[in-house]
């Protein structure tokens, strides 16, 4: 009988309480500062071109090969409006694989990848998971909107060597001869 008031107790207790839990798809909690989803490109605003020069790196250090990569020469860096010789021509993750572990972030040599703070990406099929270049590039400039990203200081690719056909334009003419 102490056992049923003690249950009647309790349940009274909380019956008064603020809730717990929150109406998730209605309602949304606050993401931590530090909050990793999943991976997005950044792109640069000066030359108007990915910072993803398709280098492989992260495709290869992705423990659960959900990164696809190619990479074509860079129409821009023939003007010599870009230091990058080459740029990402396509870009695919699968985001319903991704593990977030963040290995990709941390081995890109050119930061032109970053962790979003975008989670709510399910769809119903599995085509819908894999995510294109456009997309990660759009989910990548509303991140920098954010200011979550701070871009790396601009390379200046090194002047050109001197060919072997070219002779030297600063030698001796005495020392030439002999």
């Amino acid at each position: 009988m102490i056992s049923i008031f003690r249950g009647l107790i309790t349940t009274l207790k909380t019956t008064f309480r603020r809730p717990v839990t929150v109406q998730y798809p209605s309602t949304h909690l606050p993401l931590t500062p530090r909050y990793m989803g999943f991976p997005v490109l950044t792109w640069d605003f000066k030359i108007q071109e990915p910072y993803c020069t398709g280098c492989l790196v992260c495709a290869r250090v992705c423990p659960t090969d959900v990164i696809t990569v190619s990479m074509k020469d860079n129409p821009k860096a023939t003007n010599q409006e870009s230091h990058r010789r080459k740029i990402v021509n396509d870009f695919k993750l699968d985001i319903s694989n991704c593990i977030l572990c963040g290995l990709c972030v941390e081995f890109c040599n050119f930061d032109a990848i970053i962790m979003s703070d975008f989670h709510e990406e399910g769809s119903l099929t599995r085509v819908e998971q894999d995510l294109p270049l456009v997309t990660l590039l759009d989910m990548g400039k509303e991140m920098q909107d954010k200011g979550k990203f701070t871009p790396p200081p601009p390379k200046k690719r090194p002047p050109a060597k001197a060919t072997k056909e070219e002779a030297p334009t600063n030698v001796d003419p005495e020392k030439q001869e002999n």
